[in-house]
């Protein structure tokens, strides 16, 4: 038989076939990194887009918080100028029921009571007077009783003061002021 020396082939084919592997194993490496380093600019790109949509909404939630605040304040001013409104046209309605009330206690006034003082407190109204007897003093605390601007008149004490007349007497009482309603203020005139 014939002596063939195979070494050299076998030596060619390994290096061959180890220059393959090689080159397989580069272009695995190659095709292994261009991947990932899409995956990774895909994931980037998509976490930057989403960066950008939170500093979108972050910013549209300031400018909303900002026109809420506002709104508020708006409101709070809002409801401060109403209550504002309020008191002023309760004191323009309540400004001629002074004249009224005054007007209303001159006529219940019956003649020979002379009021010499008048304190207002609140609602109550105490008075000092002097009367030229006691049923006169009666008779102005039913006509009190009777309006529609007083109520609860109270008699504190009546002193007997002969220096000024025969029957003459000094009086204290306490009324107490009321609002009539439309329909008794207006049917009272």
């Amino acid at each position: 038989m014939a002596n063939i020396n195979l070494l050299p082939w076998r030596d060619e084919y390994r290096a061959r076939r180890k220059q393959e592997y090689l080159t397989i194993l580069t272009g695995v490496i190659v095709i292994a990194a261009a991947l990932a380093y899409l995956w990774v600019s895909s994931v980037q790109a998509d976490i930057d887009a989403q960066n950008q949509r939170n500093k979108m909404l972050n910013d549209e939630i300031a400018i909303l918080q900002s026109k809420v605040s506002e709104i508020k304040e708006l409101k709070k001013r809002r409801s401060e100028l109403l209550e504002r409104m309020r008191v002023i046209q309760e004191l323009q309605g309540l400004r001629p029921v002074i004249v009224r009330a005054f007007d209303e206690f001159v006529r219940m006034v019956p003649d020979g009571i002379y009021i010499i003082s008048m304190k207002r407190n609140g609602n109550t109204i105490s008075m000092e007077g002097v009367t030229e007897s006691n049923n006169r003093v009666s008779t102005f605390m039913r006509n009190l009783e009777s309006s529609a601007w007083f109520q609860d008149p109270n008699l504190n004490s009546v002193t007997t003061k002969p220096n000024l007349g025969e029957q003459a007497s000094e009086f204290s009482m306490t009324v107490k002021a009321a609002i009539p309603k439309k329909d008794e203020s207006e049917g009272g005139k």
